[in-house]
């Protein structure tokens, strides 16, 4: 263990008249195609933005040669990639089979974040369903569960005024029985529940690059290099990451994996299923008068600030943990057409309507954060099993959207993952026709459970908003056809394709005016991302990459007046003058990145690749 442990942490642009004539074809207009023109040609002599080994490749890099890319190698009975609820689920179910069973079972979570629960972020109010199944005397152990609701608000907003919906038994947004809680807090429990039963866990180490064996089915995964510059040249410090190796590996990234992105690819999991549709959730906790705390109240609105047709809401919730604790955020589809919008400015201002200030008023802002966050439901879950994986949790994607949740769907994914996995990795001859263990009987599984039947119920609620009166439309159709008939109709909906197809040129929108924050209730977004802990090595590729690095300019900028500095939540993205004076081309401060992934989404273009950086980087969420 002590050597496996020491080799562990021993670990210019394209041609511009290519891109224009594809530019020409595709969207310009003749006016249009000359400011591009100047624009896209400016950027050629602009410095390489992007240096990652994913987009130039070092083995035709001259600064690589005679460097040593050996990699140590290690064995697991099973590798679980991501360490959030629902790897954490898997982890724990399939130690508790084999310990029950007395099988001896290696099984090892890597997580990017330096600690477990690091980089979690969620609302959150838990419906303890599946912890309840995964470990029944979980109050006796202590979970972080502080908070039963005791009361349920629900509201349409307008500008000024609000409308109250009341909470009628049997909708999905009805929260009773259920815990407001600091999810992070809730995964650092589970990490040491995890433990206990014998669960290796890897925080800090962030899985880069799936491995494959001969036969195409996966070998395991690889953990990230250290020591490259930010130029992409190798550091005297660098240090090849390490291959974990097991009979099977389950993927359990999170909301848009950038594994799971590769396997969707490689295995077309997505072949019957429709496209993976987003939003982006901002949270923030606040320090508020104890005068004003009332513990265990939920409340959540829709409507104002956002317009009928842009699917959102917000929620605040009173946490009972010995102080006057609240937590409140702000949810915006990505599927929203405008490129004005910005989803953290939309945040900052919802918080001065009438019937939120005076709760906020005289309290303190103490953590920000932000993580996009799966909406297509029933209709997007792709194929969840290939030869040596399976995809569980947010990864694949099973949260139920009308309810906001998703963590108990996710945890009762990894436990069905690790029930139908043992007795495979168990039985006297592996079961298997490819060198990496293939388990469909884990969607079976997952189809006759009650997983399944909750998703299907609500599968129409988030497509029905795609219709003329959008939000209006979407709230009678969830009234007559859930409330009354509880999802059975015999019709499917459809979602309007994916989020990066949505935006239309600025030019056919108008810009949002959003007032200037007022550093008591709306803060600026700089101030905010100081308020995640957010790090990074700075000497390090930018782990937000450029499958074109003149793509931003000629197209982003100038076709959707550059979204991107608008939707990302942390001011990664910005457009910056050239020192010539003559155009302008994009900054990447990578250095300010949550992870969460919302450009990788929301791109027009889709030329963004998020990729992991240096393991141990990006936000520290304290509980969140």
């Amino acid at each position: 263990m002590v050597v496996r442990v020491a080799a562990v942490f021993c670990l210019a642009a394209r041609r511009c008249v290519r891109l224009l004539q594809k530019i020409k074809t595709e969207h310009a207009t003749p006016q249009l195609y000359t400011t591009l023109h100047r624009r896209a040609c400016s950027t050629v002599s602009t410095p390489r933005i992007t240096t990652h080994y994913t987009i130039h490749p070092r083995d035709k890099d001259p600064r690589w040669e005679g460097v040593e890319m050996e990699r140590f190698a290690d064995e697991a009975d099973v590798v679980i990639v991501g360490g959030g609820p629902a790897g954490l689920a898997a982890a724990i179910r399939l130690k508790q089979l084999a310990n029950k069973h007395e099988k001896e079972l290696r099984v090892c979570v890597v997580e990017k974040a330096p600690q477990i629960g690091a980089h979690t972020l969620s609302g959150a109010c838990l419906e303890p369903s599946a912890l309840t199944e995964l470990i029944p005397d979980w109050k006796e152990r202590g979970a972080p569960l502080n908070t039963p609701v005791t009361e349920d608000v629900f509201s349409i907003l307008t500008e000024k005024y609000r409308i109250p919906v009341p909470m009628m038994p049997g909708l999905p947004m009805q929260n009773h029985g259920n815990y407001i809680v600091r999810m992070g807090n809730l995964v650092r429990w589970l990490g040491e529940q995890a433990e206990e039963v014998g669960v290796e866990l890897y925080p800090g180490y962030a899985a880069a690059e799936v491995l494959f064996h001969e036969d195409g089915s996966v070998k395991g995964i690889a953990t990230n290099d250290v020591g490259i510059a930010k130029d992409g040249s190798p550091k005297d410090i660098f240090e090849r990451g390490m291959e974990l190796h097991a009979k099977v590996t389950l993927f359990g990234e999170g909301c848009h994996g950038h594994l799971a992105k590769q396997l969707y690819k490689k295995f077309n999991l997505r072949e019957n299923c429709e496209p993976q549709t987003y939003a982006i959730g901002l949270k923030e906790l606040w320090m508020i008068d104890e005068k004003k705390w009332r513990p265990g109240r939920v409340e959540h609105s829709v409507g104002w600030p956002l317009d009928r047709n842009t699917y959102g809401g917000s929620f605040l919730y009173h946490l009972n943990e010995g102080e006057p604790l609240v937590a409140l955020g702000f949810v915006v589809g990505l599927d929203y057409t405008n490129p004005y919008l910005s989803p953290f400015r939309e945040f900052q201002r919802w918080k001065h309507h009438p019937f939120v200030a005076p709760t906020l008023e005289g309290g303190q802002r103490i953590a920000y954060g932000a993580r996009a966050l799966n909406e297509g439901g029933f209709q997007s879950i792709p194929k969840l099993t290939f030869p040596g994986g399976l995809l569980i949790g947010c990864s694949p994607g099973f949260m139920n959207v009308p309810k906001i949740k998703g963590t108990h769907t996710a945890m009762k994914s990894g436990m069905l993952a690790a029930e139908a996995i043992f007795p495979k990795l168990t039985a006297e001859t592996l079961d298997s026709e490819t060198a990496g263990l293939h388990v469909p009987e884990y969607a079976e599984n997952l189809k006759n459970s009650w997983v399944w039947k909750e998703l299907y119920a609500v599968r129409n609620i988030r497509p029905s908003f795609h219709n003329y009166f959008g939000l209006y439309g979407g709230m009678i159709y969830t009234g007559i056809f859930y409330w009354i008939f509880r999802g059975k109709e015999p019709w499917t909906l459809k979602h309007c394709g994916t989020d990066a197809n949505q935006l239309k040129p600025a030019k056919e929108c108008t810009p949002i005016e959003y007032p200037k924050p007022d550093g008591k209730i709306s803060f600026d977004l700089l101030s905010s991302v100081a308020l995640s802990g957010t790090n990074h090595e700075g000497d390090q590729p930018p782990h937000l990459t450029l499958k074109d690095d003149s793509i931003p300019v000629a197209r982003n900028l100038g076709i959707y007046d550059g979204p991107e500095q608008r939707f990302c939540p942390a001011g990664v993205y910005e457009y910056v003058p050239l020192d010539t004076g003559d155009g302008m081309r994009l900054q990447i401060n990578a250095q300010n990145c949550v992870h969460c992934k919302t450009c990788d989404i929301k791109d027009p273009s889709q030329n963004i690749n998020w990729v992991v950086p240096e393991g141990g980087g990006g936000p520290a969420y304290n509980g969140m």
